[in-house]
């Protein structure tokens, strides 16, 4: 199988229509006084679609990706987008990096030549990567109508299959949200080819509630689950549970997308509650763009549908070395003691001084470095021929 170059072109009266239907938004009316407690604010929302509608340009978030070495590989009936970036140093180790929800390759514009070509940032030519950056399946340029739907297995499978055919045997992977799942299960179906796993995200099948005797940094993590799953889960719930039905609205409303994805920016980034602070109007629009454009909302639902119906997908401990940027505003923070039961060979851990969940857009130097120093020894004791 042959890799086929890609090149991302909306037809401008798809850009034209979206902005017909934010020109004709509905706004509901919000609750005095509740700003975001109760979901997106609605005085945040009119002031972002007037952006979306006359300030918004996609065509330069389009060209920002095209300017990227684009690709599509039929594997199994699915074209898989992917970018694949050869690293500039003298020996570039091969890096998968997988994202999660609601995120999309575009949340690796930063990232991607900070890694690749790290001297043009000071950094040492000998700690480049080359880079293989898949859109999941099922999500935005993964995308197909009336297609497959995909869980953290199947991913796991089809991104092996990827490596092969672009014939990298021998890999590190890096992944945060589903990323993190996808690069755990590869670890679990594949130890002899991951060279190393680095993580922004560690979920666990460890219910927190039920540990003994906790460390005060494990009954932190309890006490943080426990508001988590009281506050914060409701997309989870009708995301794993009822895809169908909310596919249907935000499908149709651009407005309903944006409202959606703008609250998880909001509450699961470092931005002490203004989000811009931490990641611009422009670079959420694009993200929201793109699964607008790609009309993928409801199959970007599906781990979530599979994740709720089938058993944690690591079902016993990951061998694979295993690197961690703990970042303090992360969904998600279990501490080392209880991360070193599903990755026992954990070799690297770092309490990063500031970010949140979508590490690679609000701190891409910090997890640059962070990736770099993991991988280092590995490139002389791993797998790598």
């Amino acid at each position: 199988m042959t890799p086929s170059p890609f090149t991302l072109q909306i037809p401008e009266a798809e850009i034209l229509d979206l902005k017909a239907r934010l020109a004709r938004t509905r706004f509901p009316d919000q609750a005095p006084g509740t700003g975001w407690t109760q979901g997106t604010d609605l005085a945040f929302m009119t002031r972002a679609m007037t952006h979306w509608r006359e300030r918004y340009d996609w065509r330069q978030t389009e060209a920002a990706l095209n300017a990227l070495p684009n690709y599509r590989l039929t594997i199994d009936g699915l074209d898989l987008h992917f970018l694949h970036v050869p690293g500039k140093g003298p020996d570039p180790l091969p890096l998968l990096l997988s994202h999660g929800w609601p995120g999309s390759v575009l949340e690796f514009l930063d990232l991607i030549p900070r890694l690749t070509d790290p001297a043009a940032f000071g950094g040492d030519p000998a700690d480049a990567v080359t880079l293989v950056v898949p859109s999941l399946p099922g999500y935005t340029l993964s995308f197909a109508p009336n297609g497959p739907r995909y869980g953290i297995e199947e991913i796991s499978t089809l991104f092996l299959r990827l490596m092969t055919e672009l014939g990298h045997e021998c890999f590190a992977a890096q992944g945060g949200d589903w990323g993190s799942f996808v690069t755990a299960r590869m670890a679990h179906d594949a130890p002899e080819r991951l060279i190393g796993i680095h993580l922004n995200m560690t979920a666990l099948p460890i219910n927190p509630a039920t540990i003994e005797n906790p460390t005060p940094d494990e009954a932190r993590y309890a006490a943080e689950m426990q508001v988590f799953a009281a506050q914060e889960t409701g997309y989870q719930w009708i995301q794993g549970t009822r895809p169908q039905t909310l596919a249907y609205a935000l499908s149709d409303s651009p407005a309903g997308l944006a409202a959606w994805m703008f609250e998880k920016f909001r509450s699961w980034t470092d931005c002490g509650g203004e989000v811009e602070s931490a990641l611009s109007m422009d670079r959420m629009l694009g993200l929201i763009s793109l699964y607008w454009f790609t009309g993928c909302i409801g199959s970007s639902f599906h781990p979530y549908v599979t994740r709720r119906q089938r058993p944690f997908p690591m079902p016993r401990p990951i061998t694979v070395p295993t690197g961690v940027a703990a970042f303090p505003r992360e969904i998600i923070r279990p501490p080392r003691s209880l991360v070193e039961r599903l990755y026992p060979d954990l070799r690297h851990w770092t309490a990063m001084p500031r970010g949140g969940h979508f590490a690679a857009m609000e701190q891409p130097e910090a997890l640059a470095a962070d990736i770099q120093t993991f991988l280092r020894p590995l490139r002389r004791t791993g797998l790598a021929p």
